[in-house]
């Protein structure tokens, strides 16, 4: 679940910046996602569960489930399959992309195009493919992009509340040689410390998606927790590349 919405985590701003007011979307965000999702789960775990039970086999697919369904429920239950998926990847998947595409260009590309272009490059990726498969779609898929955005977010966090202390100057984010362009718009620190945090879930990937038959067992362990691994490898590396940067360059100010 985590790895589910580590997307929309990181694209939350595209929702929040509509908020009326700071308490609002901290409101919102505590009481629309963690309890939701921490029941959705509980419900997916028991349901499966008694798959086991009723069926014989463990049936965590809702279309593989829904077929084996009689009676109006099937067609209940397809119904709010369908009104579910299509209104959460309009939010989840399709907003953030459409955005950065419009934003590449504003005179061309519109926020309508730039969804049109996502759900051509989300059909080019062949979804139903990962989806065949319990392993495809959890252990390559979600846990595995989870890997690669934790980390981002990690770098995210500790630049916004510890380097920046929440204080964010937001006419020279627009600026080409202001105090966020770095060395030629490059922050090499954040490129080094998201390098650094993707790397120990990289073997654990290469078991999963069969690229190796086998690796050690702390390596599948930590691709377990792939997320949570990268965004503390991260963090704390950008956090201290940050600190070492800080250090070097007031003794110089001054």
């Amino acid at each position: 679940m985590v790895g589910y919405w580590a997307t929309l985590a990181l694209n939350i701003p595209d929702f929040t910046r509509f908020a009326r007011s700071q308490r609002d979307q901290m409101v919102g965000q505590a009481l629309g996602l963690p309890l939701p999702m921490g029941l959705l789960s509980l419900v997916a775990v028991l349901v499966t569960s008694a798959t086991v039970v009723i069926y014989g086999e463990a049936i965590w697919d809702p279309v593989v489930l829904t077929g084996k369904m009689g009676g109006i429920s099937v067609v209940i239950a397809l119904i709010a399959l369908i009104v579910a998926t299509i209104t959460t990847n309009l939010v989840a998947n399709v907003v953030s992309p459409a955005y950065d595409f419009s934003n590449l260009a504003p005179g061309k590309i519109s926020f309508r195009m730039g969804g049109y272009i996502t759900a051509g490059i989300g059909l080019a990726m062949f979804p139903w493919k990962i989806l065949e498969t319990t392993k495809g779609y959890i252990f390559t898929w979600l846990i595995g992009y989870g890997g690669l955005l934790g980390p981002i977010a990690g770098i995210m966090m500790v630049d916004y509340f510890l380097v920046r202390r929440t204080e964010i100057n937001h006419d020279a984010l627009y600026e080409m040689h202001g105090e966020y362009s770095y060395r030629n718009g490059w922050n090499f620190n954040a490129v080094f410390a998201l390098v650094v945090g993707v790397l120990p879930n990289l073997p654990g990937f290469f078991k999963a998606a069969g690229f190796v038959e086998s690796v050690a067992p702390i390596f599948e362990l930590l691709y377990t927790y792939a997320w949570f691994v990268g965004l503390t490898v991260s963090a704390v590396a950008y956090g201290a590349l940050m600190y070492r940067r800080a250090t070097l360059i007031i003794p110089c100010g001054s």
